[in-house]
C-alpha cells in the first residue's frame, strides 16, 4: 500500500513539474505586456505551485518548481535566467509557504506576496550581480505590477483548487 501511495505521489509531482514547465513556455511565447518596463509577466507557473502548495506540501512545491526552473532554463533561457528565476522563486515559495502556514491568509493574498517576493528576489539578484543599488527603484513599479498579476494567479489558483478537491495525493 505504501510503494502504492509514494508512485501515485511521484506520478502527480511529474505531471504538475510537467504542466508548470508548459505554462512557463506559455509565458515565454507571450510578447512584453508593457514593453518600456522589462520583465514584467503574469507568473502562469505559480498557478502550478499555490495548487502544490494547498495539494501536496512545501517540500513537494519546491521540487516541482526547481525541475521546472532548471528544465526552462535550458529550453527558452541561460544561466542568468535561471540565477534570476532562482532567486524569485526561492523568495517566493518560502514567503508563500510561511504565510499558508499561518492560515490567517487567504490564496488570493498569498498569491500576491508570492509575485512581490518573487520580484524581490530577483531584483536583490540583480543588486548583487550588477553590483548597483539604483536597481532597486525599478520595485515600485514591479509591486504595482506584483499586486495586479498576483489577484489574477490567486483567483485562477482558487478555482484550480476548487475544481481538484477531489484529488487525493
Amino acid at each position: 500500500m505504501i510503494m502504492k501511495k509514494s508512485t501515485k505521489r511521484l506520478t502527480f509531482l511529474g505531471i504538475f513539474s510537467s504542466l508548470a514547465l508548459i505554462l512557463s513556455y506559455i509565458e515565454f511565447l507571450i510578447p512584453p505586456i508593457y514593453s518600456a518596463v522589462p520583465g514584467i509577466k503574469l507568473g502562469l507557473p505559480n498557478i502550478i505551485i499555490i495548487f502544490a502548495l494547498y495539494k501536496f506540501s512545501y517540500k513537494e512545491a519546491a521540487v516541482i518548481s526547481l525541475v521546472r526552473l532548471i528544465i526552462s532554463a535550458l529550453l527558452f533561457g541561460n544561466a542568468m535566467t535561471f540565477i534570476y528565476s532562482f532567486s524569485g522563486a526561492a523568495l517566493s515559495l518560502v514567503v508563500m509557504a510561511i504565510l499558508k502556514k499561518t492560515d490567517k491568509f487567504s490564496k488570493i493574498a498569498i498569491s500576491i506576496t508570492g509575485a512581490i517576493s518573487h520580484n524581490l528576489g530577483q531584483i536583490i539578484a540583480a543588486m548583487l550581480l550588477l553590483k548597483t543599488n539604483e536597481i532597486f527603484y525599478y520595485m515600485i513599479v514591479l509591486t504595482f505590477t506584483g499586486i495586479l498579476a498576483g489577484i489574477a494567479i490567486g483567483l485562477i489558483a482558487n478555482v484550480v483548487l476548487k475544481r481538484f478537491n477531489w484529488l487525493e495525493v
